[in-house]
């Protein structure tokens, strides 16, 4: 019984509770009534039936209590089944989130990781290019060195510009001079000379001017530099009958360039009056370029004589040719007659030797036994 009661819910519990006390109630009443009246029989008999009735009511309100807990505990225990499977299948959830995260974790980190190499690589690059860069400011910072690095450029760029046959690299002239470069041109205008220049220092000291007095230095000594490299251009590169009326001074910065163009105009029309155009890494392929165009113009022409002498030698051929062609069809005609005549001669002969083989000699009588008879047909013959 005491099972039963714990099984019943709060609700349960307290409509039990107030149904005894209201029978209890009642029946206290009832007592009441009964000893303070006195009533006869008839009402005991009414109250007994009416407790009764009370009695039967209260053990139905127990039985429907008893279907309302095991309706309680059935649905208890479907709770917690319910319960259990949601739990499993949140657990099945989660393991697998935890292992899909798992596994996109480490595809990341994978990632991360080949990132992290390129970064490591591109580090070492940054580092190497920065060592290059030192080294490119050590080989800049001497004279020798940047001499070397502005034919080094101009080599290149001429290398991809003409053919190799055109140009001579470090051409030593007839006036013991030694050319950076010299371009191979058919006469007129001729072999061009180029010869590569830096006046770096000049340049870096006029970047590096912080008032007037610095920047008017910097631009005389940049002056300074240009004229002396013209004038050297033009005396020891173009001589006379045997190089063209003109050289090429290779400026290896296309900055140096543009400031001498932007700022120093004089220094250019010097250089055309001396009759050395002053050419950057640009410009200077530029003017290769149309080299190469009359490098090929003057070739084509030579190959156009080239042509017109071997077209004048087949045409002598073809001449040669056809005579040689009437003398063998000469040749094949009287050879045709001779073999005409042949055939004549056979046919004649076959003839002849078919009548001797016809003929019968006993036929005839024989007049001299020391002359022989004359053949058939000797004398129409």
């Amino acid at each position: 019984m005491r099972a039963a009661w714990d099984s019943l819910t709060p609700e349960a519990q307290l409509l039990v509770l107030l149904a005894g006390g209201a029978v209890a109630l009642i029946l206290l009443m009832l007592w009441l009534s009964l000893r303070a009246a006195g009533r006869s029989a008839e009402i005991a008999a009414m109250l007994g039936a009416r407790v009764q009735a009370i009695s039967d009511g209260q053990q139905q309100l127990t039985g429907g209590l008893r279907a309302v807990s095991d309706a309680q505990a059935e649905s208890q225990a479907r709770t917690l089944h319910l319960m259990e499977t949601r739990l499993a299948e949140v657990g099945r959830g989660m393991t697998e989130s935890l292992a899909g995260n798992a596994t996109r974790t480490a595809r990341s980190l994978g990632e991360l990781q080949q990132r992290l190499e390129t970064i490591d690589k591109a580090q070492a690059n940054i580092e190497k290019l920065s060592g290059n860069v030192l080294s490119l400011q050590d080989i800049l910072s001497n004279k020798q060195t940047r001499g070397a690095f502005g034919e080094i450029q101009l080599h290149d760029i001429v290398l991809k510009a003409l053919p190799s046959d055109s140009y001579t690299m470090q051409a030593t002239l007839s006036n013991g001079r030694r050319a950076d470069c010299l371009v191979h041109l058919p006469a007129p205008p001729g072999p061009i000379a180029i010869d590569a220049k830096f006046p770096l220092n000049a340049y870096e000291a006029l970047r590096a001017a912080t008032n007037n007095a610095e920047l008017i230095e910097a631009q005389r000594r940049l002056r300074i530099d240009l004229r002396a490299h013209i004038r050297a251009v033009s005396e020891k590169y173009i001589i006379e009958g045997e190089t063209a009326d003109g050289a090429l001074l290779f400026l290896p910065s296309e900055a140096v360039y543009a400031e001498l163009h932007a700022n120093f105009p004089e220094i250019v029309r010097e250089g055309f009056a001396a009759r050395v155009w002053i050419v950057s890494p640009t410009t200077c392929m530029a003017v290769l370029n149309t080299m190469r165009a009359v490098l090929k113009d003057a070739r084509m022409r030579e190959q156009a004589g080239a042509i017109r002498r071997e077209l004048g030698l087949l045409s002598q051929d073809v001449t040669r040719l056809s005579d040689r062609v009437d003398s063998l069809d000469r040749h094949f005609g009287q050879a045709a007659k001779d073999i005409s005549d042949i055939r004549i001669s056979a046919d004649k002969a076959g003839r002849r030797a078919r009548r001797l083989d016809n003929f019968d000699f006993e036929e005839l009588a024989p007049q001299d036994d020391n002359i022989a008879p004359p053949l058939p047909g000797a004398a129409a013959e």
